[in-house]
């Protein structure tokens, strides 16, 4: 199953997975961006639910909604699917 999400998320993952510069990874710094990415989502999710009930046009809503939704897939995508490489280059970790 990873394989297979991993294959579908490459183009995520390769801009993050290139390089062979060093770095310097932390088993924390996974965690951290699987927390962070479960909070944009959250955000994400808040925003659509009050503009909703606040009567606010789907045009008026939509950037913030695209930017934290982006934000959340790549961070849950590097966090979850990405090599150490990966997580490193999200936090600048050299």
């Amino acid at each position: 199953m990873k394989a297979l999400l991993r294959k579908l998320f490459a183009p995520i993952l390769n801009v993050f997975e290139n390089g062979t510069e060093p770095y310097s990874y932390k088993p924390l710094n996974r965690k951290v961006l699987i927390v962070l990415g479960a909070l944009f989502s959250l955000l994400d999710v808040v925003v659509v639910y009050i503009s909703e009930r606040g009567g606010i046009a789907p045009s008026e809503y939509m950037i913030p909604v695209v930017v934290f939704g982006t934000v959340a897939l790549v961070a849950l995508v590097v966090g979850g699917l990405g090599n150490e490489r990966a997580v490193s280059k999200i936090w600048g970790s050299r």
